[in-house]
């Protein structure tokens, strides 16, 4: 008898610190949905305010009627308190003349200052008697990947949407509408849809540090952003010269692999090279004595293994600057002193 009472005695013991257990689990578990119910309002209260920060300065870009095509819609960021504005020059589509509508609803008549295709990027100027509110550019390169971002914009024509996502990946490279490489560019999976092109993405210090411009259809929410510290570089461009300026030989090329006999012969780690499929009368290339057919491997101390990397070193600092080009002729390793120019769109040519 007195052993069943202490076996009963035990299993009562047993019951209240089973259930203290479990008393003290489902108190931990309310601790913890309360802690994460408390970080997701903070984070969306920050969201919020960040939008509430930068917001005024999103402005939607419409661009006139031009023959019977229709109009243009995308987004556009205000940077400085005198109207200076950015956005994507595909966005802009050639013309000179703008009509920009603030989150208020106010509209304002915008100039083109400038803009430059091979990173998708153009510089307005708003007419307005009064300071607008301006967003400040951030440094791309504090981004890491899984940082919260927000986009900003007017997706197909809704006016002043907010979404959000992270940055995926850095440093990726994209096609401009020109076919040009557009380095260092932010990838995201923050919602973008025609009409956000050239709206800000944010960080959630209330910075830009990218500008949208583009969304790979049926890709599953891949969108990308123009690096802040490219779109600050393309800034001073077109406020000092009205133009970026970027270096050029005058010739035509393509990418090709390099025979492998002739890499072998002279030593070379190239692969890939660039091909010259024609020169230009009178150009820095035909004055150097570059000729069809020859394969360009460096330039300067630079290794060149593509097309890309070409345009790449053809930056503005090469213009009216001398260098030593590489080439690879038929087996044989030259090389030739060549003195960039400055390149010319066609526009400025007029060709």
């Amino acid at each position: 008898m007195t052993r069943m009472l202490n076996t009963h005695t035990e299993f009562s013991d047993a019951g209240e610190a089973l259930g203290g257990e479990r008393a003290t689990e489902r108190q931990d578990l309310d601790q913890q949905d309360a802690a994460s119910i408390a970080l997701l309002d903070t984070l969306s209260q920050g969201i919020a305010a960040v939008v509430d920060k930068i917001g005024p300065a999103v402005v939607r870009v419409e661009t006139p009627p031009r023959g019977r095509a229709s109009g243009g819609l995308g987004s556009g960021v205000i940077i400085s308190p005198d109207g200076l504005v950015l956005t994507n020059s595909h966005v802009v589509n050639g013309h000179r003349e703008l009509r920009l509508t603030d989150s208020e609803g106010r509209v304002m008549d915008a100039g083109l200052l400038g803009e430059d295709r091979d990173t998708d990027l153009a510089l307005l100027r708003a007419a307005s008697s009064r300071p607008l509110p301006s967003a400040a550019l951030g440094d791309s390169k504090r981004l890491r990947r899984g940082q919260f971002v927000i986009a900003i914009g007017n997706p197909l024509g809704f006016e002043f949407t907010v979404t959000s996502g992270v940055v995926s990946a850095l440093g990726r490279s994209l096609r401009a509408s020109n076919g040009r490489l557009i380095e260092d560019v932010v990838q995201t999976d923050a919602a973008l849809n025609p009409g956000n092109s050239g709206g800000p993405l944010v960080s959630t210090r209330g910075e830009v540090v990218g500008i949208n411009t583009a969304v790979i259809a049926g890709a599953q929410g891949i969108c990308f952003a123009v690096a802040s510290n490219t779109a600050q570089f393309v800034l001073g461009e077109l406020i000092r010269h009205g133009r970026v300026r970027r270096a050029s030989i005058g010739v035509t090329a393509q990418t090709v692999p390099v025979p492998r006999r002739y890499a072998l012969e002279a030593g070379l780690q190239n692969r890939l090279g660039v091909l010259v499929t024609g020169v230009e009368a009178n150009s820095p290339a035909a004055k150097a004595g570059l000729e069809t057919q020859d394969i360009i491997i460096g330039l300067g101390s630079d290794q060149i293994a593509g097309i890309d990397d070409l345009i790449r070193l053809l930056d503005g600092s090469r213009v009216d600057q001398d260098a030593r080009i590489r080439v690879l002729r038929f087996g044989r390793v030259l090389e030739f002193d060549i003195h960039p120019l400055e390149r010319r769109t066609p526009r400025e040519s007029g060709s």
